[in-house]
C-alpha cells in the first residue's frame, strides 16, 4: 500500500500539468501510466496550446482585453458556451503560463497564428498560441527512457519538426541557402544523437511539452508508476480516496488524500466507443494513443459520473490516411499542413469539391461527413499535379528532393499522366475533370470561385506567402497527377466527464464526486464539440490539470 497527496492517473499534457503544479505547490504526487512509457497522444502532438493573454504575447507587445477572446469563444460556440469553464479557462491561462514559467519551464511564442474563424467578434490574428521550447533530454540520462518516441509519421526517421520556421526550413531546403543550413545542422545533429542515444533527444512539438513537464515535476518529487493502469477508484465516506492499481508486482492500493485527477485520454481509441458515438466509426481512424480507450470513463462510471455526448461534435475531428511502411508497419498521417498550400483540392467519390480545403482540419471532417449519403463511405482524394508534389509534398510524401517511388509502388500515391485517367483509376466519377477545369479558371486569376479560399487571416497563414494575390490557389495542370484517399480521423475525444470550473467531475444532478477530478480528453471539452483554434485540445488540458492540482492543494 502506498499514500500519497495527490494521484494522477494518465501522463499526457493534462495529468502531467497536474503533476507538476501539485509537486510545485508541496503535494506528494504519484502519476499512475498504463502504457510503460510516459506521454499519452501529446507526445505524438503537435504541441501547440491555446491560451489566450499569455505573458509572451504580452511582451511582443500583444495586449488584449479578456472579452477578445470571450466574445470569440461566444460566437464560435453559441448554445455551447458555458460561462463558469469558459471564464475560468480564460482567466487562468495567462495565470498557469506564468507558474510554470516562474519554475523553469520555457514555452516559445507563435505570435502569428491565427484563429480559424477569422469573421467572428474578437478572432486573434497571433498572440494566442505557445508551444514548449526544444528540450535536450540528454539531461535526463536513465529517465529519458521514460519518454514516449515522437509519432513516426510526423517525423523524419526519428526526428520531430517543429510546425513554424523549422517546417519551413525543411519545405525550402533546396530553394534558399539558410534554409539548406538549418536542414543540414539538425541532420547531423540528429545522426549523432541516434548513434548514442538511439533515439532523438533533441526534442520539440508534443514530446518536448511532455519532457518539460516531467523534468519539472520530477525536480519537485513527483513519483512514477508505469505498467501500472488502475482497475478501481477507492471511495470512503462519500470521497474518492485513492485507486486500486495493476503494477507489474501485482495489486497495490495507493491511498490519496488530497484527491485523484484522471487524465487517461479519452475514448477515441476504443473501436465499440467509436461506434457509440462517433459518425462513421466503421471508417474512422484516431490520432491517439492505444491506451487512450475510456479507463477514466470506466473508472468515474461506477460512481455515478455523468459523461457529455451531447456536443456539437464528439470528437476532434482530423483527415487523415492510411500507412503502410517498408517494414510492414502501419500508421496514420494526419493532413494538417498541404491542405492550405496552393494547387490542391479535395472531392469525394462523385468527383466534386466539398470543402474548403484551407479552412480547419475539424473543418474539413465535418464537412466530409455532412457531405457523405446515407450508406455511403465517408471518404475524400486530395488531388494535385506534379509540380505541387515536388514542392510540398503530399500526406506522408515528402517534397524534392525525397523520392516517392515506394509510396506509389506501395499504393498510398496514386499516379496517371491525365486527369481523366486519375478518376477511372481510383473509381471517382468523370465529374472530376470538369471540377478541375472549373477550379483551374478562376486559380490561373487567384480565385477560388466555389468556396472562396484564401477568404481569413487562418487560410492565408496556411498558405504561400511568396503566391500572390492569393497565397492559397494554384492551378492543377502539370502532370503526371497524384491523389491520396483521405478519411475521417480525430485527434482524440471532445465526449467526456462532466467536470466543472475546478475540474470537479459531476455527477449527473450537477453535484461534485469529492477527491476526484478530471482534465484534458477525459473531461467534455470545453469547446462543446467546436474547434476555434489550433491548440484547443492542448490549452484546456494544460489549464484544467493545473487548477485541479490547485483546487487538491486547497
Amino acid at each position: 500500500m502506498a499514500e500519497c497527496d495527490l494521484l494522477v492517473i494518465g501522463s499526457g499534457a493534462a495529468g502531467l500539468c497536474a503533476a507538476a503544479t501539485g509537486a510545485v505547490l508541496g503535494l506528494d504526487v504519484v502519476v499512475a501510466e498504463r502504457a510503460p512509457v510516459l506521454g499519452g497522444t501529446t507526445a505524438w502532438s503537435g504541441g501547440w496550446m491555446w491560451l489566450p493573454r499569455n505573458e509572451l504575447a504580452v511582451a511582443a507587445g500583444i495586449a488584449e482585453p479578456r472579452e477578445a477572446p470571450r466574445d470569440y469563444l461566444a460566437a464560435v460556440l453559441g448554445n455551447r458556451f458555458d460561462p463558469a469553464r469558459i471564464d475560468a479557462f480564460i482567466d487562468t491561462a495567462p495565470a498557469m503560463v506564468s507558474f510554470l514559467t516562474q519554475h523553469g519551464f520555457l514555452f516559445e511564442a507563435g505570435n502569428r497564428i491565427c484563429d480559424i474563424y477569422g469573421d467572428q467578434p474578437g478572432a486573434g490574428t497571433g498572440g494566442r498560441s505557445l508551444i514548449a521550447a526544444a528540450y535536450d533530454a540528454s539531461v535526463l540520462g536513465e529517465k529519458l527512457g521514460l519518454l514516449r518516441l515522437t509519432k513516426r509519421e510526423t517525423s523524419f526517421q526519428g526526428m520531430p519538426i517543429q510546425a513554424g520556421p523549422d517546417l519551413g526550413a525543411f519545405l525550402n531546403a533546396t530553394r534558399k541557402p539558410a534554409a539548406f543550413a538549418h536542414v543540414a545542422r539538425r541532420l547531423i545533429r540528429h545522426g549523432w544523437e541516434m548513434a548514442r542515444y538511439g533515439r532523438a533527444t533533441t526534442l520539440l512539438n508534443g514530446v518536448a511539452l511532455i519532457a518539460r513537464l516531467f523534468e519539472l515535476a520530477d525536480r519537485h518529487g513527483a513519483r512514477w508508476m508505469v505498467s501500472s493502469p488502475a482497475v478501481e477508484l477507492i471511495e470512503s465516506g462519500g470521497r474518492v480516496t485513492g485507486a486500486i492499481l495493476q503494477t507489474p508486482h501485482g495489486r497495490e492500493v495507493v491511498h490519496a488524500r488530497r484527491g485523484v485527477v484522471l487524465a487517461t485520454g479519452g475514448i477515441s481509441a476504443s473501436a465499440a466507443l467509436r461506434a457509440q458515438y462517433f459518425p462513421h466509426a466503421e471508417n474512422h481512424e484516431t490520432l491517439a494513443v492505444p491506451e487512450a480507450d475510456g479507463a477514466g470513463l470506466a473508472l468515474a462510471r461506477p460512481l455515478g459520473a455523468a459523461f457529455a455526448d451531447d456536443l456539437a461534435a464528439n470528437g476532434a475531428w482530423c483527415p487523415v490516411s492510411h500507412v503502410t511502411w517498408s517494414d510492414g508497419a502501419r500508421g496514420i498521417f494526419p493532413h494538417i499542413i498541404e491542405r492550405g498550400k496552393p494547387g490542391v483540392i479535395a472531392v469525394r467519390a462523385d468527383g466534386r469539391r466539398f470543402v474548403n480545403e484551407a479552412n480547419g482540419y475539424h473543418d474539413y471532417v465535418r464537412a466530409l461527413l455532412a457531405a457523405t449519403p446515407d450508406g455511403e463511405t465517408a471518404r475524400s482524394w486530395m488531388i494535385c499535379d506534379h509540380a505541387f508534389i515536388r514542392r510540398w509534398g503530399l500526406g506522408i510524401v515528402r517534397p524534392a528532393p525525397l523520392p516517392m517511388g515506394y509510396w506509389i509502388k506501395s499504393g498510398y500515391l496514386h499516379c496517371a499522366p491525365t486527369i481523366e485517367a486519375l478518376a477511372a483509376k481510383l473509381g471517382i466519377a468523370p465529374q472530376l475533370a470538369q471540377t478541375v477545369t472549373k477550379y483551374n479558371k478562376g486559380a490561373r486569376e487567384g480565385r477560388d470561385d466555389q468556396f472562396g479560399r484564401g477568404w481569413s487571416p487562418y487560410n492565408r497563414y496556411q498558405g504561400d506567402p511568396e503566391r500572390q494575390p492569393n497565397p492559397n490557389v494554384a492551378a492543377i495542370e502539370q502532370g503526371p497527377f497524384y491523389a491520396i484517399e483521405v478519411i475521417p480521423g480525430s485527434f482524440g475525444s471532445f465526449a467526456g466527464l462532466r467536470t466543472d470550473a475546478d475540474a470537479r467531475v459531476l455527477r449527473e444532478d450537477g453535484s461534485p464526486i469529492a477527491g476526484l477530478f478530471a482534465a484534458g480528453a477525459d473531461m467534455a471539452s470545453i469547446m462543446g464539440g467546436h474547434y476555434p483554434a489550433g491548440g484547443i485540445n492542448l490549452g484546456p488540458a494544460m489549464v484544467f490539470g493545473h487548477r485541479a492540482a490547485q483546487a487538491a492543494a486547497g
